[in-house]
Formats: structure tokens, C-alpha cells, sequence
């Protein structure tokens, strides 16, 4: 089993295009090539070169393809969507002009991928990993956020050919096990897969293999993280947000935490799962410098399990 592994922005800080603090884009394409990456996703909208000209030769400098883009926003308000839908084209023909990784898995289900991502509430944010705690939406806001999906679905593979993949994530209106499954009974796989994080899965309190499995029929891609065990704990008694919760440290280089990446293997084995899988390691990037030595050693241990 040797299956396509790629990385993120995320591993070296980049989540705010805005955070004065992000390393060069350069630094981040030339750390992934080095570290053994041939595919990474593009990280917010704005971050990587917006000529795609300039991206296609940096990116061929490298040997890198991009395998997704992410739209990591409000999925809920309806006074935000028209934004959503023009960074959708954004990111989608930013896609279809670049080169990107190469294809496996079943027809419809290959990359590029659009990872949809529900995030932005404080209501949420404040309470990422505590189910209990987590205000629901109401079904009228959930409906329309559905909706919304829907339709960002819609554009990415009927304009563009780019599959589009949801992402249950912290902080997001998309995080526990009720929320994902009721992702999974309103949005039919033909419009949208999925795409499942392992640290996420953790961090909302589903163990990662039950869920994989469980939901398998409709992953398309996968998402590699590992939580540190203590840093969660310590987290999570205080309250702390998901991001403020990453600066402190809660991922850590795959092999080094709490998750099970043997018993992922063998799922992985069983279920016959050829697609892409991203490694990610959020961080605060005024830790970067630290990104090169952890994006190595992940994909090292992952190599070394079976992957």
C-alpha cells in the first residue's frame, strides 16, 4: 500500500491570508518539496500568487501539483453567500488553470478537490470539542446553510470539474456526530463527498476509525492529523478555542499523539481506499520555523506504518 500523500499551508501557519506574521509562500512550496511532498493544497484565497502563470512555474520549480483548495468561511449566513460563491469560481478556476495532482480513486471522486468548510461563529468557536456545550443551529439555519452547500457543490463540478468535498471541522457548525450525520442524510453523495479529518474526528469526541468506517461509502479524501493528548486535555478544561488551542501546540507530528494511525492503516487496507490523504499540522506561524522538521517526520511515520 503506498498511497499519495500531500500537505498543507496549515502545517506552516497559514490559515488568515491577513496574519502579518505567515511565512513566504515560497518558503512553504520549497519546505514541502524538500520534506518529500509532490502535491499540497493552496491554502486561503490570496496567499499563494494569483497569476496563475507565476503559480505554474513555481509550482513546476518545486515538482508540486495542488490537490485541493479550501473555502473556509461562513456557510450559514445568507448576506455572506454571494462572497462565497465568487471566491467558489475563485478558487475553482485557480484550479482548472494549474497543475494538479494526479488522479486516482473511482471516476467522480478524484482531485482536485474543493474542501467546504463551515467556520466563523463565535458562538462555536468558543466551545470546539465540547459537544455538550455547542449551540446547535436552528433547522431553518440549517436548511439554509444545506443550501448553500448545495449550490457551491453545484458550481465546482458542473462549471469546473472540481469535486467538491465537505469537511467536518472545529469550531464550525459542522463538527460532532449529530451534525455530520445529518450532513450525510441532506447532501446526497453525487453532489458533495466527504472529506474526514482524523484530528477533527478526535477532537469532537468520534473515534477516528469507527467514523471512517462508518461513513465510508462517502469519503473521497482524506485529512491526517494527531492530537497531543495532554495539550488537548489541558485545552478543553479550560475552554480554550480550536486555533488559539493550536498555537498552544494540541497537533502534533503524526505518530507522536493520540490517534491510532496502525488501525487507520488497516482500515485503510481493508476498505481498499486508493484516494489522496493530506497531512496537516495547524500551528501559530510564528512557529514555522519548526514546520520543515514536523512535515518531514510525519510523512516519514506514515511511510514507515504501511501508508
Amino acid at each position: 500500500m503506498t498511497l499519495p500523500i500531500a500537505n498543507a499551508p496549515c502545517s506552516w501557519g497559514v490559515d488568515d491570508p491577513d496574519n502579518p506574521h505567515l511565512p513566504a509562500w515560497e518558503t512553504v512550496l520549497k519546505e514541502a518539496a524538500q520534506a518529500g511532498y509532490q502535491s499540497i493544497e493552496s491554502g486561503p484565497v490570496g496567499y499563494l500568487p494569483e497569476d496563475d502563470q507565476v503559480l505554474t512555474a513555481a509550482l513546476n520549480r518545486y515538482g508540486l501539483s495542488l490537490v485541493a483548495g479550501t473555502l473556509f468561511d461562513d456557510l450559514v449566513s445568507e448576506a455572506h453567500f454571494p462572497h462565497l460563491l465568487a471566491l467558489t469560481h475563485r478558487i475553482c478556476r485557480r484550479l482548472a488553470a494549474v497543475p494538479t495532482a494526479r488522479k486516482t480513486g473511482a471516476p467522480g471522486r478524484q482531485p482536485p478537490y474543493l474542501v467546504i468548510i463551515d467556520f466563523g461563529h463565535d458562538e462555536r468557536a468558543r466551545f470546539a470539542g465540547q459537544s455538550a456545550r455547542s449551540p446547535r443551529l436552528p433547522a431553518p439555519d440549517r436548511q439554509r446553510m444545506m443550501r448553500h452547500i448545495a449550490e457551491i457543490s453545484r458550481v465546482a463540478w458542473e462549471e469546473y470539474g472540481v469535486r467538491p468535498v465537505v469537511h467536518p471541522h472545529a469550531g464550525g457548525y459542522i463538527e460532532f456526530a449529530d451534525e455530520l450525520e445529518m450532513l450525510m442524510a441532506e447532501i446526497p453523495h453525487e453532489l458533495a463527498g466527504l472529506c474526514l479529518d482524523t484530528g477533527h474526528l478526535y477532537y469532537a469526541g468520534m473515534d477516528p476509525v469507527t467514523w471512517l468506517d462508518k461513513c465510508w461509502p462517502r469519503i473521497d479524501y482524506l485529512h491526517f492529523k494527531d492530537v497531543d493528548r495532554r495539550v488537548f486535555a489541558s485545552v478543553l478544561a479550560r475552554g480554550t478555542d480550536f486555533f488559539s488551542a493550536c498555537a498552544e501546540g494540541v497537533m502534533c507530528p503524526l505518530g507522536r499523539g493520540e490517534i491510532d494511525y496502525a488501525a487507520v492503516h488497516d482500515l485503510l487496507v481493508r476498505r481498499g481506499y486508493d484516494g489522496w490523504i493530506t497531512i496537516e499540522q495547524e500551528r501559530d506561524p510564528r512557529n514555522a520555523a519548526g514546520s520543515l522538521q514536523d512535515v518531514t517526520a510525519s510523512l516519514r511515520y506514515l511511510r514507515e506504518t504501511g501508508f
